[in-house]
């Protein structure tokens, strides 16, 4: 009898581990595969709300935690936790010896796993290769993490061709779409009324999802683009209600955290933030928000599904493929102010509810599953360049 292929799957954030849930449910239940699961980053941090737990809730179980960040808020300790992320890796993939390494993405936590997989002699599958933050330091690590990888899943052709373009061998790369749209076909969204219960917070007729993470490539501190967006939400009427997640843990990301924190705290009849909303109660917020408010990925990517109005800030997703409904905007106190008050007006929303979704409508999850459970594994560490013709 073939002896099951050993798949490992590494996730750093809550947010990834959103997107990467359902492979791993397809995977679990595969009688080929033995489900392997490193946590790490953000995972393993109380102050990002020790979200490792919700991953046993959920029925996995974590073969090896990987502690990595440093007490740091700059780009020298990225730089150090990196580091550290490349040993502790080393250690846990020398230990479970899988077959096949799975990962999503473009965070340094990522890129340590990648690493260290790659010096291992570990085959890389990689999820949202090709993509393009034109923000943040994440757009050099996701195309160093391509190179990196051996097995490619995009979610978009233009994103398909970019790898590649970038010489990645085309029967290697595939396009299934996002997988974090196979969560709105699989979850069970709760209510307004069950999520303001589950919240202990009164949401009142509207309100707005606000999650805005450090710009690590701009030149404007991210400090400040968070004042301007916190004093241009001051100008909006006081019965919109704003609920925040906290932003992940680059650099800046702590000092983001402090001025959602006291923003909350003088404004507490109106305002609310959580570590992690956790993917059921993020998702069935933005599908009853007024608007996505930001420049996470998620406004990009889930959200033109839910038909939410999102406003995307600045230039930490700059270069993504967008729905045309998306409002882009500067930085700037006057630019976000402008956005949002055309996002609640009324013509906006009915744009918003004929557009698709350029990332597809779902099922991604289980084609990546069945994919890298079945893909001939023989030669595959060996990646000849791909030259276009």
């Amino acid at each position: 009898m073939t002896k099951p292929r050993k798949i490992c799957v590494v996730t750093g954030s809550r947010a990834e581990y959103g997107l990467l849930q359902w492979i791993m449910r397809h995977l679990q239940n595969d009688p080929r595969v033995e489900l392997q699961v490193i946590a790490t980053g953000m995972h393993l941090a109380p102050e990002f709300g020790n979200t490792w737990q919700a991953i046993t809730a959920d029925g996995f179980t974590i073969q090896r935690k990987v502690e990595m960040l440093v007490s740091s808020d700059t780009s020298t300790g990225m730089a150090k936790s990196t580091g550290l992320g490349v040993i502790g890796m080393a250690d846990a993939l020398d230990n479970l010896t899988p077959d096949l390494l799975l990962i999503l993405g473009d965070r340094f936590e990522i890129l340590a796993a990648a690493t260290a997989a790659t010096l291992m002699r570990i085959p890389v599958a990689h999820i949202h290769g090709g993509e393009v933050t034109e923000g943040a330091i994440d757009d050099s690590l996701r195309h160093a993490i391509t190179k990196l990888s051996h097995l490619h899943f995009t979610s978009t052709e233009a994103y398909r061709n970019r790898v590649v373009q970038m010489g990645e061998q085309p029967s290697h790369v595939f396009n299934f779409g996002a997988p974090g749209l196979d969560a709105l076909q699989n979850l069970q969204f709760v209510s307004r009324e069950e999520l303001q219960q589950s919240l202990s917070f009164d949401l009142g007729k509207h309100f707005f999802l606000i999650t805005f993470h450090p710009v690590t490539l701009g030149d404007t501190p991210s400090s400040d683009e968070m004042a301007c967006l916190l004093a241009a939400l001051d100008t909006m009427p006081h019965d919109i209600r704003l609920l925040f997640t906290m932003p992940n843990a680059d650099a800046g990301g702590r000092k983001l955290l402090e001025q959602i924190n006291a923003y909350v705290s003088a404004r507490s009849e109106r305002a609310i933030a959580f570590s992690s909303l956790g993917q059921q109660r993020y998702l069935s917020a933005m599908k009853h928000c007024l608007a996505v408010v930001g420049n996470s990925s998620s406004g990009i990517i889930e959200a033109p599904s839910f038909g939410a109005v999102v406003i995307n800030i600045g230039d930490r997703q700059k270069g993504r493929i967008s729905a045309p409904s998306t409002i882009h905007c500067g930085s700037s106190r006057d630019e976000i102010e402008a956005a949002l008050r055309m996002a609640t007006a009324p013509e906006h929303k009915a744009i918003v509810s004929i557009e698709p979704n350029p990332y597809g409508n779902g099922g991604a999850s289980v084609k990546i599953a069945e994919t890298v459970a079945t893909h001939p594994m023989e030669n595959l560490i060996r990646k000849p360049f791909f030259n276009l013709p």
